[in-house]
């Protein structure tokens, strides 16, 4: 690790690395009427970047080739960079996502005040658990990193959501992207507000330009019902899931 920060610690070194990754396989002589140095300068250099494993070679004749080898700066970069970089990028994708997202009329717009905490209200927005607890369809849910991936009683996927914006307790964006159609993606936002003992909790469905039978709105309205009974009284509450489900598969 201390040998790939040294040679990359010279802008000389990382001239020839630029140049490597522009058109690998270079003679000495060809890296050399790159660089403003001697031939003994740009071999120093060339020493230091072969013992740090960033360059490799290979003599053909009496011909040696040099060649960039990325793997141990991806390995730092897996390492140390990305673990602490990562989430700040994301978030300012994210908000760059936002800003630059056109601002668009909500197709449905849902208020309902909650007796519960903010913590508790964001646990269950975000939890795979807490959903199958409310979802009027009873549906199971699954969570692989910012995406929620959602299935009918049967196994049957309906439903991808990924997280795209996420403040704390306050603010929750999601992508809404059906698959038990060929429906576009659409957006959901979640707003948080505390109201003393209640929570103002706003849904509002952006974007959604397919919508059968306004079905959708019909779903929203039995959730959230099965939300806010499930956050007042610790049971499970799915309006209508067993019911539309037999019907379905009738």
């Amino acid at each position: 690790m201390d040998a790939i920060f040294k040679a990359l610690n010279d802008p000389a070194r990382r001239a020839l690395l630029d140049s490597l990754r522009g058109q690998d396989g270079q003679t000495l002589t060809e890296l050399q009427g790159q660089l403003a140095m001697s031939r003994f300068g740009v071999m120093k250099h060339l020493k230091v970047l072969e013992d740090a494993h960033l360059v490799t070679t290979r003599k053909v004749g009496r011909f040696k080739y040099h060649y960039l080898n990325a793997l141990p700066l991806q390995e730092v970069i897996d390492r140390w960079i990305d673990p602490l970089v990562r989430p700040q990028v994301e978030a300012v994708l994210r908000l760059k996502t936002r800003l630059e997202t056109p601002m668009t009329r909500p197709v449905y717009i849902y208020r309902t005040y909650i007796r519960c905490s903010q913590q508790a209200l964001w646990d269950a927005l975000l939890s795979a658990e807490a959903f199958e607890k409310y979802d009027f369809l009873g549906q199971t849910a699954e969570r692989q990193g910012d995406l929620l991936i959602y299935r009918m009683p049967d196994g049957t996927v309906t439903l991808h959501c990924r997280e795209v914006e996420v403040v704390p307790m306050t603010r929750l964006v999601t992508t809404f992207e059906p698959k038990w159609d060929d429906t576009p993606p659409s957006r959901v936002v979640y707003l948080i507000e505390p109201e003393g003992d209640f929570c103002k909790l706003t849904v509002e469905h952006h974007d959604l330009t397919h919508d059968p039978a306004e079905g959708t709105g019909d779903g929203w309205e039995r959730s959230l019902a099965g939300l806010k009974t499930l956050l007042e009284t610790g049971q499970p509450a799915q309006f209508g899931g067993a019911y539309l489900w037999e019907e379905q598969g009738s």
